[in-house]
C-alpha cells in the first residue's frame, strides 16, 4: 500500500461504493458534504476544507492503483499538529488491515513530511468500530464534546483523538 494524491476522475466511482446509506454518510463526514456523494458535492466539500484549512485529499491505494481508503490532511503550522478528516476505507477491504496500514502511513507522513508533534482526528464515539480502530492505530481520546452533532433523532458526540510523534 502506498498514499498518493486524491485523483477525482480516477477515485471518485470507486468511493461512491464505499458509504451506501445516510446515517453511514454523516458518521463519516459530519454531512459537510451533501449525501448521496456525487462529484459536485465532493468536489465542493474538499475545496471548502482546503480553502479554510489547507486541507489535502489523499487515497491509500493498493499494487494495482486501486483506491482502497481515503482521507484528507492538513497542517497547522502553529499548533504544529496534523489533522485527518474524512477518513474511509472499502467495506470490501474492512478487517484486513487496510484502515491500520494507511493510518499508519498518514502518521508518517505527518511526522516525517510536514514536521508535525502530533496528529489528531475526530470521531463520532457511536462510531464504535472506527473509534476502536483509531485506537488500535495508536489514538488517544483528548477529549468529548457531548451532543455535539444531531442526526435525524439521534445525537452523538464528538471525540478528539490524538497520536503524538
Amino acid at each position: 500500500m502506498r498514499l498518493r494524491a486524491f485523483n477525482m476522475d480516477k477515485d471518485l466511482e470507486d468511493m461512491k461504493n464505499w458509504i451506501t446509506d445516510e446515517r453511514s454518510h454523516a458518521l463519516w463526514c459530519a454531512n459537510i458534504i451533501r449525501y448521496p456523494l456525487d462529484r459536485d458535492h465532493l468536489a465542493e466539500g474538499l475545496k471548502e476544507a482546503e480553502k479554510r484549512f489547507g486541507d489535502r485529499p489523499f487515497v491509500a491505494v493498493d499494487e494495482e492503483d486501486k483506491a482502497e481508503g481515503f482521507f484528507s490532511y492538513s497542517y497547522n503550522n502553529e499548533t504544529k499538529e496534523a489533522m485527518l478528516k474524512f477518513v474511509v476505507v472499502d467495506p470490501k477491504v474492512r478487517g484486513k488491515g487496510v484502515a491500520q496500514n494507511m493510518l499508519k502511513l498518514a502518521a508518517q507522513y505527518a511526522f516525517n513530511e510536514t514536521g508535525a508533534d502530533a496528529l489528531q482526528l475526530n470521531v463520532f464515539p457511536e462510531n464504535t468500530r472506527a473509534k476502536k480502530c483509531y485506537e488500535k492505530a495508536g489514538f488517544k481520546e483528548r477529549n468529548i464534546t457531548y451532543n455535539a452533532f444531531r442526526f435525524k433523532d439521534e445525537s452523538w458526540g464528538r471525540c478528539n483523538m490524538i497520536m503524538y510523534r
